[in-house]
């Protein structure tokens, strides 16, 4: 084919701010996440053009070209411009951060809203999301990770008929049907446009099209980086200086390789002037500021890239002249706490590496970046029991590639598996209760494969990998990772361990429905955590789990006591996580006992709270108690509901853990709604909320909720098993000190509390998927 024509820029130099919907979660115009384009897109019509058709006629295109070129900028033009095609939308998978070629498949499932907990591999989770929709999926910058990308795409292509792909890379996928879209440098008319358009930002009279200007666009082969920075410099040359240091650069800095390209020996060029134009501080941050993946924030950096000969002070006056110099790109927009975000361009990145193996300090750096994300991660688990929670929830969503490479970094040696153990565990609280629990239980297998050394840091990954591998449904998993905690949490003397492990064991025995071993293991873990002192957001939980337990076994009462306790320790500490849990306990105790308004009003705002998370299996759960409480006055958004709840559990994994007690609600309202609408509409409601998706219903339960308030009576038995008040009621009611957030309550010993063993039996048969919203 003809060689193309290339576009201006890089994909950092847009909005970061996308739009996403889901695909099959909401009913919008253009569903998809393409970010808006944050300066004007300069020349490119006709390869713009020309892309477009070669989308319209093949379901797998790649724009190759040297880096810089302006792959990007053209790929998510043409997107943009297509999106009208694709009725399921136009979805962005950015690669460049991306170092582990293992976890492909779970950051282009993230890039589709699917990085919810699930008990399938993402790319299971990719072949059932697509097979049936019509999705163009940009894959940007798969250079590095050509292999992963071929396979994970043909995999793709192959099994969603609708699904077109447009990847960018400096080589070709080279997989059947592929048609490569080689992109040139461009011409000398746009170049001259584009140099002049982003030199209007820089001075208030840019220098016209005369023959400098000119001169300098073809001394730069066109190259659209290179171009940029070019424009950059004119804050402090002229554009007969810059002309003149190119020439001194191009045969300073040119490839002695003879099989080179020319123009990727302008590229490096124009990256190498760049950086000779640099003070040497200018110069040492820049090859410092290469240690980290994705964006960062100034304190990151302060900590980082300080030291002897940049002190710590002079970082920011340093760190401004490069963003001044366009090295650095200041993002759009701010991140958490109001904290600007930078990144490097990746070719400026990769250069500024070079430099830093040169001085010697690569080493030095990657350890200094993992422990300051160590330190990250430490923090955000202290302040996750807190009024801070939904912050700490984006500052680690925030810094994930960061986390990410702190993680490889600590696992590439047994000498640092201990480390690796202690990050991976550290974040239970994300893996967990923000949807990346199958990324999660990645990171601690990888951990636990390491002996480390250090018996407390791994009963740790131990007892966070068992609750993983528990909420996923991986029975026998958790089962052996559990007991593995226990034994060689006795064996050093770790109570805190043992007392996790209890709890754990605990709620794999409510999910398997044996109430009783149930109880009494959650009972003994609390007992153990109020010796120990300990309080935070896993021991409420546990409470709530005793709850579930209680309710399950109809002491209704008991399990209202336990809930409304947790929720109030948790609001007087301003958490929010585990509270949702208690309202949708406690929604289960007042619509069980036909209190449907209050039933309805806490299950809306059990979504709103589970919402604010991404948290699946808690959005699930609650929508199914919703259903029934909408039966009677809309049965056909009732069975909308069971239909998008049926895609969260698709998500999750485990069908409703197989525990009589979850399915009992769902049986019931399906049965009833059948009856009401007749089995042709009831399928058709069904489908229809299936289709639009989990995340669509919670938004519409909550608005509804908002606008509505009260709740029609519940036309039938919500619960099948497990109503009323059992003789057990009142037994291990929590007593909590008014006022007193930061004390565990105290449960109170009623008939029957036996004293439990600290080991649970096979789960009885057919009860494989148990698991805790945890």
């Amino acid at each position: 084919m003809r060689r193309s024509q290339s576009s201006s820029g890089t994909p950092r130099d847009r909005a970061r701010t996308p739009r996403r919907t889901p695909p099959g979660g909401g009913a919008t115009p253009r569903p998809g996440n393409l970010p808006a384009e944050l300066n004007r897109f300069v020349g490119r019509s006709v390869e713009a053009v020309e892309l477009g058709g070669q989308l319209a006629s093949a379901r797998l295109v790649t724009v190759t070209g040297v880096g810089g070129v302006g792959k990007s900028r053209l790929a998510l033009h043409a997107a943009e411009q297509v999106q009208d095609r694709f009725c399921d939308g136009v979805w962005l998978a950015e690669l460049s951060a991306l170092r582990d070629g293992r976890l492909l498949d779970h950051t282009v499932a993230e890039a589709l809203g699917l990085a919810g907990s699930s008990v399938r591999p993402p790319r299971s989770a990719l072949l059932r999301q697509l097979a049936d929709r019509e999705v163009l999926l940009v894959l940007d910058g798969c250079e590095h990770l050509v292999e992963e990308c071929a396979e994970l795409t043909d995999a793709l292509l192959r099994h969603a008929p609708g699904l077109s792909v447009l990847a960018t890379g400096r080589r070709p996928l080279e997989i059947a049907g592929e048609h490569v879209f080689t992109l040139a440098p461009m011409p000398e008319d746009e170049a001259v446009e584009l140099f002049t358009e982003r030199a209007a930002a820089v001075l208030a009279e840019p220098p016209g099209p005369d023959e400098a200007v000119v001169e300098l666009c073809r001394r730069l082969d066109g190259i659209p980086l290179a171009l940029e920075l070019a424009a950059g410099r004119l804050r402090v040359l002229s554009v007969e200086q810059i002309a003149h240091r190119i020439e001194d650069r191009f045969r300073l800095l040119a490839s002695t390789s003879r099989s080179g390209l020319a123009r990727h020996q302008t590229l490096r060029t124009a990256i190498g002037w760049s950086h000779e134009l640099c003070t040497a501080r200018e110069r040492l941050l820049w090859a410092r500021l290469s240690v980290f993946a994705g964006d960062f924030d100034l304190e990151a950096v302060e900590y980082l890239c300080s030291g002897e000969a940049l002190p710590a002070d002079r970082v920011l006056s340093v760190l401004d002249e490069l963003v001044a110099q366009s090295v650095v790109v200041r993002d759009t927009g701010v991140g958490t706490e109001g904290q600007a975000r930078y990144h490097l361009l990746e070719t400026v990145r990769e250069y500024g590496a070079g430099w830093l193996e040169e001085l010697g300090e690569a080493e030095e750096l990657r350890r200094r970046h993992r422990d300051w994300y160590l330190g990250l991660a430490t923090w955000c688990e202290l302040d996750w029991f807190g009024p801070r929670q939904p912050e700490v929830a984006a500052r680690v969503e925030q810094d994930l590639p960061n986390v990410r490479l702190a993680l490889e970094h600590s696992l590439r040696s047994p000498d640092d598996a201990h480390i690796g153990q202690y990050l991976a565990a550290t974040l239970w609280f994300y893996w967990i209760g923000c949807g990346r629990l199958a990324e999660g239980q990645h990171w601690l297998d990888q951990a636990l494969a390491w002996d480390g050394g250090h018996p407390q840091t791994r009963t740790k990954a131990l007892w966070v990998s068992g609750l993983a591998s528990l909420v996923r449904g991986q029975v026998v998993k958790a089962l052996g990772l559990l007991h593995e905690c226990l034994e060689l949490s006795e064996e050093r003397g770790d109570e805190t361990a043992k007392a996790y492990a209890l709890q754990m064991l605990g709620v794999l025995a409510v999910v398997s429905d044996d109430l009783p071993r149930g109880k009494s293991l959650l009972r003994e873990s609390l007992d153990r955590f109020r010796e120990l002192g300990e309080l935070n957001a896993l021991v409420m939980l546990a409470q709530v789990e005793l709850a579930m337990a209680h309710a399950f076994d109809g002491e209704l009462e008991t399990a209202r006591t336990l809930c409304e306790e947790a929720r109030d320790v948790s609001a007087d500490s301003g958490e929010r996580w585990v509270r949702s849990y208690a309202l949708y306990l406690l929604a289960y105790v007042h619509m069980v006992r036909d209190d449907h308004a209050r039933a309805r009003e806490l299950s809306v705002e059990c979504l709103t709270i589970k919402r604010e998370f991404h948290d699946v299996l808690g959005m699930t759960i609650a929508l199914e108690h919703l259903a029934p409480l909408t039966a009677a006055e809309d049965p056909g958004g009732a069975a909308a509901m069971l239909g998008a709840a049926d895609a969260g559990w698709r998500v999750v994994g485990a069908r409703r853990f197989g525990s009589r007690h979850f399915e009992s609600i769902a049986a019931s309202c399906r049965s009833h709604l059948l009856a009401e609408l007749g089995e042709e509409a009831y399928e058709d409601a069904y489908a229809r909320g299936r289709k639009r998706g989990l995340l669509a219903a919670v938004d519409d339960a909550v608005h509804r909720g908002a606008r509505t308030g009260g709740a029609a009576r519940v036309p039938f038995s919500a619960a099948g098993t497990g109503a009323g008040t059992g003789a057990g009621a009142g037994a291990g009611v929590a007593r909590t000190t008014q006022g007193s957030a930061g004390r565990l309550p105290e449960p109170e010993r009623g008939p029957g509390a036996e004293t439990a063993q600290p080991a649970v039996p096979p789960p009885t048969a057919g009860a494989d998927g148990g698991q805790q919203a945890g």
